[in-house]
This record gives C-alpha cells, sequence and structure tokens, in this order.
C-alpha cells in the first residue's frame, strides 16, 4: 500500500497578556478550541500552544516555576512577570506585567517542537494587542518562515489597527465561516473540505489539547438577541442560534466521565433566553441524571429569566458561582442603555434565588462603573440598592468597545485618544473619567465595597 501524505498541521496559539491585572476566572480561548475542534474534524493535524497557562506545556519545561495559587472551582492567578509600561501608559501609578509562561521556558519549548506549516493565533480584549505583538514577534523568531494568521475580538473591533501593527501575514475578522477555511486551505496548499457554518453542528472544543484540566468552558448559545449599548455580541456574532439541549448535557458527561472534569463555566451571551426551550431542559436532564458538577456563570444571567422554577433548577443542579447582569440601578439609564432588565425584575430574581437556598453574598451582581456622563453618586446609589436586597455588589470598569453605540458616546467624553489607541480601552485606567466620576471618587467606592 503506498502511505498516506502526512496530514498538515497547524499550531493554534493563545497569546500572552499585558495589563495592570489578568485573573484566571475561566478563561481559556474558547473561540480557538472550538476552531481546533472543526480543523481537526476536517483532517488537519492540530497542536495547542496557550501561552497564558504553564498546563499547556510539559512539566519538565515548567518544573522550576512557582505555579500561581489557583483557589475553588478551578480560577486562580496566572503566572506573572514585571515588564515596562508602554509610553502612552507611562503616568499610571502601577506596574506592568506579563502574564503567562515566561519568554525563556517558551523558547526551551519550541526548540524541541515539530515545526507546523501554518501557526493560527486568537486575540481578545482590544486593549491587550501588545502582549499579541509580542507573542507574533516572538513566533518569528523562533519558528521563522511559518505564515501566521491572526482572528479573534481585537483583529475583528479594530481591523485596520491590527492590519497595521500586529505583524500577522494576514488578519481573518468575524465569525468562523467557510471562507476562513479556504483561506487555511489555500496556506496549506490542502483542499479541505469546507465544514457546516451553522454552530450546532461544529465538534466539541479541542480542550483535550490541554495536558490537565481544570475546569470546562461551556457554550450552548452563539449569539445574543439583545442590542446593549456598551456590548460587542452583535458585532461579533452573525446570528443567534441555539445547541439542542440534550447535546450540551452529552457535553458535561464527556468531559466528566472521560477526563474527570467537575467544574464548567457557561460563556454563553443569552443562557436563559426562552427557559422553557433551553435552560429548563438542560437543568432538569442534569438533575436526572444526576450529574454531580460545579456550574458557574462568569458571563452573567439575564435577570428578567429568572422566575422560582428556573432558581429552584439552578441550585438543585449544582450552580455553585451565580452573576447577574444589572449594569445599574438608575431606571432611565437602564432603558438608554438596552432595556433589558429594571429594578423590579431584579428584586424578584433576588428573592427567588435566595427561597430556592442562595445565600446573599452567593448572589454577585455586576455593577459598570464609569459609563460616559455616569455621576459617581449613581454608582454608590446602584451599590446600596443591590445591598438592600441581600446581594453582592461588583463593581467592573466600563471598557470602551469600537463598533458599540456607546463608544461614540464615550469618544466624545473620554480624555484618552480611545478611537486611535486601544491602549485606553482597559478598563484599569478609568477611560471616561471625568469632574462628576475621577479616579478620588472611584477608589473611595471601591474602598466602601472592601468594608
Amino acid at each position: 500500500m503506498v502511505p498516506s501524505p502526512k496530514r498538515p498541521s497547524i499550531l493554534l496559539v493563545n497569546p500572552w497578556i499585558h495589563d495592570f491585572a489578568a485573573y484566571d476566572f475561566w478563561m481559556k480561548p474558547l473561540g480557538l478550541l472550538y476552531l481546533g475542534g472543526i480543523l481537526r474534524a476536517s483532517s488537519f493535524e492540530v497542536s495547542l500552544l496557550d501561552c497564558l497557562n504553564l498546563t499547556s506545556l510539559p512539566s519538565k519545561f515548567t518544573a522550576a516555576l512557582k505555579a500561581p495559587k489557583r483557589r475553588n472551582f478551578g480560577r486562580g492567578h496566572f503566572y506573572k512577570e514585571d515588564i515596562p509600561k508602554p509610553e502612552v501608559l507611562r503616568n499610571i501609578p502601577r506596574q506592568y506585567r506579563r502574564y503567562g509562561v515566561p519568554p525563556d521556558v517558551l523558547k526551551e519549548f519550541l526548540s524541541a517542537f515539530p515545526r507546523p506549516q501554518l501557526i493560527l493565533i486568537t486575540s481578545s480584549m482590544t486593549y491587550w494587542y501588545t502582549g499579541l505583538c509580542e507573542t507574533i514577534g516572538f513566533l518569528r523568531a523562533h519558528i521563522p518562515g511559518v505564515p501566521i494568521l491572526l482572528g479573534g475580538t481585537y483583529a475583528t473591533l479594530c481591523l485596520d489597527h491590527a492590519r497595521r501593527y500586529s505583524g500577522a501575514d494576514r488578519v481573518l475578522p468575524g465569525p468562523w465561516d467557510g471562507e476562513k477555511m479556504q483561506v487555511i486551505s489555500e496556506y496549506l496548499g490542502n483542499t479541505a473540505p469546507s465544514p457546516d457554518e451553522d454552530f450546532v453542528s461544529w465538534p466539541y472544543p479541542a480542550f483535550d489539547l490541554y495536558l490537565r484540566l481544570e475546569y470546562i468552558c461551556l457554550l450552548t448559545r452563539c449569539g445574543c438577541p439583545f442590542s446593549c449599548t456598551y456590548c460587542a455580541v452583535p458585532k461579533l456574532m452573525k446570528v443567534f442560534e441555539s445547541r439542542p439541549p440534550v447535546h450540551v448535557v452529552e457535553e458535561i458527561m464527556h468531559w466528566s466521565a472521560k477526563f474527570g472534569v467537575l467544574d464548567f463555566a457557561f460563556y454563553d451571551d443569552a443562557l436563559l433566553v426562552d427557559p422553557a426551550r433551553h435552560i429548563i431542559q438542560i437543568l432538569e436532564e442534569v438533575i436526572r441524571r444526576k450529574i454531580q458538577c460545579n456550574f458557574h456563570t462568569p458571563n452573567a444571567l439575564h435577570i428578567k429569566m429568572i422566575d422560582q422554577e428556573v432558581a429552584d433548577l439552578l441550585y438543585r443542579s449544582r450552580f455553585k458561582t451565580i452573576r447577574l447582569g444589572l449594569e445599574t440601578s438608575n431606571e432611565q439609564a437602564q432603558i438608554e442603555n438596552g432595556g433589558k432588565v429594571n429594578n423590579q425584575e431584579f428584586q424578584r430574581a433576588v428573592r427567588s434565588l435566595k427561597k430556592a437556598g442562595y445565600a446573599g453574598e452567593e448572589i454577585g451582581v455586576y455593577l459598570l462603573a464609569g459609563l460616559p456622563g455616569q455621576r459617581a453618586e449613581e454608582v454608590e446609589e446602584s451599590i446600596a440598592f443591590v445591598k438592600e436586597t441581600g446581594a453582592k455588589p461588583i463593581l467592573v470598569e466600563y471598557s470602551p468597545i469600537p463598533g458599540t453605540p456607546m463608544f461614540e458616546k464615550a469618544k466624545q467624553v473620554s480624555p484618552f485618544d480611545i478611537e486611535n489607541e486601544p491602549l485606553f480601552h482597559n478598563n484599569s485606567i478609568l477611560p471616561c473619567q471625568w469632574d462628576g466620576f475621577t479616579w478620588a471618587d472611584f477608589r473611595r467606592i471601591k474602598e466602601g465595597l472592601r468594608k
């Protein structure tokens, strides 16, 4: 028999982060891992280099490093090293860091790594692009001559900037589709079958490329039917699609039974929409099959869908981390930001969750601080409102996102050039501070939350 030709090899890369702070709050490159699953199903040889996670490398390369602390349910710190701040951030009085595997360790690892034929690198926050650029430069130096294609959030929201500064051979914006598979095939001189573009038909994400799995990120739906003025999901996702509930439960059982995973974080932007046809069926099946895993919702749940039935099912199926997206208790701002929730619906949801069995401090409520034109008093009133219900307020600094309706307003009030410099999108610098909401106001409010 004539031996079959070697399959084309592709290296998937999750880049370093450069920032003042970063934390592994169930943070994995889910889109990149889905792409890995799709490419494997299309007969490509796929490997993974996750620059953020020590567990993506064999222990012989990382044994000398002091592993960062991990907390319950798989969360924890990234390995980090101090680096110089970018010149435009020189006046920010905080230490800047590279998060992820140290470069000398990656260099040793890549020296023994089989040379791929193509590198696909993802991107996340727009203001993390300097970490992406460093990663691409590092790959150029240590795997020279291999084409690098860039996709992901930054590549989509800041397309022109990414083309000018990333160093990638080609930037592929937007969600996965057959055209991107054609581009990949052209670079490899290979004609691969074009996969179904329907999210429902995708294979499981390639989490098994990690050497150790502390948790799994689940996506039961792609996109969101809402249009919040500060959110980029409508720009990043073309349609709103849902997987069959039984398929979701089968994926949970796959990772739990074959890999011993106990913790699952839902990445959905609209997990609870149309509950009777989706989340209720998922939770009832989890309970029926007596699945003893822990579930988490770091992306926030839509409050208006939480009635007593949903709350009871969340509690009974072991949802351990509950996050609600209130953003503000100011009723006018709620309407202007998209109208997805009101205060009465929030109070009802908290009552239902507490009646189901959750303690007040287990119900985390995201509140946005530093919105364009927002006054400090509005944030303080929102915090007081959440505390009155017995829930736990969690302050989230606003980050201007290109392509969103609120970004246009942010450009008018921000003291930074957020239109041309993505580093100024960083919520750590409070991009839209003004006389009505200053750094001093923010520090005072944060300190009050710690008490």
